[in-house]
């Protein structure tokens, strides 16, 4: 051990006071030992150290930071050098305000445009997810702080996201939600790394062996610090023995668990008991029924070569940074992230000879983020009436057009088609609000608000050229949208991303970003729309593999705008492929008349293959630069990530032997050349049996049976809803969410529940709706485990919530308020 002169010195309570949290955000120091404390911060797109009251869903304010374009746009520019340089400045700002552990980058799968947080992850996609993920920190750590991967893994919903069990294939595991974060330790080499909130197959990810043990720190070499999310921690001895380090926030019954363990002793979970051999480091972790210290002081290792590593650097930094600077780059980074996804007869770029009127609040009111733990507080914001005058723009005047959150009004849209009519061309900002997409909530359809496209169908029947601006995190149903003359998609674009617009509205901007994500025609095309967001106690993967164009171009479903599309002011072309063991060379030319950037991407597909697959896969990219007339020969790198598949039998990485296709193109539905080569492949036996898995071999998996998905899970499925004992009763545990509350024996549960379901619908009712959702949504899917995770009660207060939830309330009663463990209140140092 590096740090075995520091760790002997420590008495077992100090040891398990280091692995948790001293408060909401620091850990907790020893100044007489050399131990000090470090300071984790939210930061996904930008800095959020908050001063005063500490909290995890972005209610309180924070000191000012940059607020750069989230993942979900950054993702767009397809470019990792640009993340990286993104992640220099995160990391300049997390250091000069002090902050150790940067939370972010988020890189969970898009596996349904309805996860209401899709706008933090990057992609559809593992591969363009890993490598942007692995770019930003990079970047960070450059810093000498460190970054932070999460979710791992599989959190995919914010639904019940505390207590929902991910059920998914291995192979799908591996090749699909696991394959990002496996590049972004390899390439990206983060400090740390957050556990997710829910359970894969049964076990809390924090806790489960297989993925925190087996993967990440026997298969991927991973040897640093895993810390769980805010309140994440079920069972704290099962997740120090399957290796987490830190369990945040500051949690008095975590310490009082691990001192327990290692002194008077722990109880082997059952599971555990039945099967040994597949728990040997639990087994061998454990003395006579006592905890191991080695594990404990092994864990403490880790995380003091994190704190003792970040400090220095922290302490060596600038504690101030260049806020217009940091501006600018923010700027830069969106407009290489704009998307035009429209332009018909080359209505962009706007001219100062036409009249344009810019209609939509969104122009006025930037919708530049999201909502929850993200929320960055912005040293400044551009909206695009301020900053209009800069460019080559003849503007008339702007009207609001429609009510941001829904609410229909005549006025507006009189005053909007009154404005529409002086016009040559109509500039309309339309998207989703803030309350749409939030952390804690997921979104209830794929829809734009009706409002927004009323407004617009009429202003579409004045017969005039209109512009779309879309503004929004995540894949949305475009039907009024897509009859536009132009769509620029600006996602939620960060604090600079007004004038990104309106430079690509002007021309003075060539757009270069790609689609990151599928948009499909309408919700019900999605593989996983009949299956998301599960029922009550889990949810079913049983699309597999087919998440995004991997279902949509193996099935044969029609999508609006394919993975991987974007259009430009100028045209590329693409010849000459050559493919060989190493890689594949083509030619990439400018041939039209504006300097401008393409994003060449390489897929990988098997006609013959034994094993099913999707049609088609990205394996590679590169986004080339090109004046315009200019041409590059363009080499993109055959790697260990791209002709393999996780064979289930030989519980190892293959390679089917024979032809591979090679596409190399503009879009998962524009491939421009192909080629094909030859590999000789591992040769092991297929694992499946062709005849019970129809579904899988053909993509057509949006409504796989229960029988089908057995046969590819291998084992059968778990208990999905409820478990009641009588008329729709149930006997509540910690782990039950405030929301099954209205299921429990006695009517104290049912008050309790009903009050916070009375309380969101008041709050929406008199518009208050972001405070309704964030912290109504947020709680009414919290399991009773959190109240005490937080710290708003002890451990014995929660017990005695139970009793009464349970049917003994004089019993809870007298428990609750008795003195003995009451929480002790630290104030927050942050």
């Amino acid at each position: 051990m590096k740090h075995a002169d520091i760790i002997g010195k420590l008495t077992i309570e100090q040891k398990a006071t280091l692995l948790t949290g001293r408060d909401f955000w620091s850990t907790k120091d020893y100044p007489e030992q050399g131990i000090p404390s470090a300071y984790l911060s939210d930061g996904p797109h930008g800095l959020r150290k908050q001063q005063a009251a500490a909290d995890h869903l972005g209610l309180n304010p924070s000191i000012p930071a940059t607020c750069y374009p989230t993942a979900a746009t950054m993702a767009n520019s397809w470019n990792p050098a640009l993340g990286e340089e993104l992640g220099e400045y995160l990391g300049t700002e997390a250091a000069s305000m002090e902050v150790n552990v940067l939370l972010g980058p988020g890189m969970n799968i898009k596996r349904n445009p309805l996860c209401g947080r899709n706008f933090e992850y990057f992609s559809e996609d593992p591969y363009l997810a890993g490598k942007m993920a692995a770019s930003y920190v990079r970047g960070i750590q450059k810093k000498g702080i460190s970054g932070c991967l999460k979710h791992f893994a599989c959190n995919n919903q914010e639904q019940r996201r505390m207590v929902i069990d991910t059920v998914v294939d291995e192979r799908t595991l591996r090749e699909i939600y696991l394959t990002g974060f496996e590049i972004a330790v390899e390439e990206g080499k983060p400090k740390t790394i957050m556990s997710s909130y829910n359970k894969l197959n049964g076990t809390h990810t924090n806790e489960n062996m297989h993925l925190m043990r087996d993967i990440l720190r026997g298969e991927w070499g991973y040897d640093k610090v895993v810390v769980t999310d805010w309140a994440g921690s079920n069972d704290r001895i099962q997740g120090v023995i399957a290796g987490n380090e830190l369990e945040m926030p500051g949690c008095k019954y975590g310490i009082d668990d691990v001192v327990k363990a290692l002194t008077e002793g722990y109880e082997i979970p059952e599971y555990v008991q039945e099967y040994p051999e597949q728990y040997n480091a639990v087994l061998k972790g454990i003395k006579e029924g006592k905890l191991d210290e080695k594990l404990v002081d092994e864990a403490l290792d880790r995380l003091l070569d994190l704190i003792l590593e970040t400090d220095k650097a922290v302490k060596q930094a600038p504690k101030q940074f260049n806020t217009e600077e940091h501006h600018l780059f923010a700027q830069k980074c969106a407009e290489e992230c704009m998307v035009l996804l429209k332009n018909e007869k080359g209505v962009l770029p706007l001219t100062e000879k036409e009249k344009v009127c810019i209609i939509g609040d969104f122009a006025e009111n930037p919708r530049y983020q999201g909502a929850g733990s993200s929320v960055v507080n912005p040293t400044k914001v551009d909206n695009v009436l301020d900053c209009v005058a800069e460019y080559p723009i003849r503007f008339i005047g702007y009207t609001k057009g429609y009510e941001r959150y829904g609410k229909k009004s005549g006025k507006l849209e009189k005053y909007a088609l009154k404005l529409a009519e002086e016009a040559d061309k109509i500039v309309f900002f339309a998207g989703l609000d803030e309350v749409s997409e939030a952390e804690g909530i997921d979104r209830r359809d794929m829809k734009l608000p009706a409002n927004q496209l009323e407004v617009l169908s009429k202003l579409l029947a004045l017969g005039k050229p209109v512009v779309v601006v879309l503004c929004c995190g995540s894949a949305v149903e475009l039907d009024v949208i897509d009859d536009a003359d132009a769509i620029v998609h600006a996602y939620l674009s960060g604090q600079a991303g007004a004038r990104a617009i309106l430079g690509v509205l002007s021309g003075k901007v060539n757009p270069s970003g790609k689609l990151a994500e599928s948009y499909p025609v309408r919700y019900e095309d999605c593989s996983s729309a009949a299956r998301f967001p599960g029922k009550a106690a889990s949810v079913e993967y049983r699309e597999a593999l087919y998440v995004g164009y991997r279902y949509y171009d193996t099935a044969g479903v029609a999508v609006r705008y394919p993975f991987g599309f974007g259009l430009s002011y100028t045209k590329f072309e693409y010849s000459a492929i050559k493919a060989d063991e190493k890689g594949v060379t083509f030619t990439l030319k400018n041939a039209g008349e504006k300097d401008g950037a393409e994003v060449a991407q390489l897929y990988i597909g098997k006609k013959d293959g034994k094993v099913f697959r999707p049609a088609k896969e990205l394996k590679g990219f590169a986004k080339v630069f090109l004046k315009a007339g200019e041409s590059k020969n363009v080499f993109i790198p055959f790697d260990k990530y791209t002709f393999r598949y996780y064979n289930v039998s030989t519980k190892a990485w293959e390679e089917e032997p024979g032809a591979y296709q090679v596409m190399v193109g503009a879009s998962s539905a524009d491939i421009r050349l192909n080629a094909e080569v030859s590999r000789a492949g591992t040769k092991a036996a297929c694992p499946y049996d062709k005849a019970k898995l129809p579904s899988y071999y053909s993509g057509k998996a949006e409504d796989v049976n229960k029988e089908e998905y057995e046969a590819l899970l291998g084992k059968p499925l778990p208990r999905a809803g409820y478990r009641f004992y009588k008329k729709r009763r149930m006997v509540i545990d910690e782990n039950a969410t405030v929301a099954d509350l209205r299921f429990s024996r006695r009517w104290v549960g049912r008050l309790f529940s009903a009050v916070i379901r009375f309380a969101h619908s008041f709050l929406w009712a008199i518009g208050q709706k972001t405070t309704a959702n964030t912290i109504m949504m947020g709680m009414y899917h919290q399991p009773v485990r959190g109240l005490a995770k937080y710290g708003a009660m002890s451990r014995k207060q929660m017990e005695a919530l139970l009793m009464m939830f349970n049917g003994h309330l004089f019993k809870g009663i007298g428990q609750f308020f008795s003195k003995a463990d009451k929480p002790k209140a630290e104030k927050d140092k942050a």
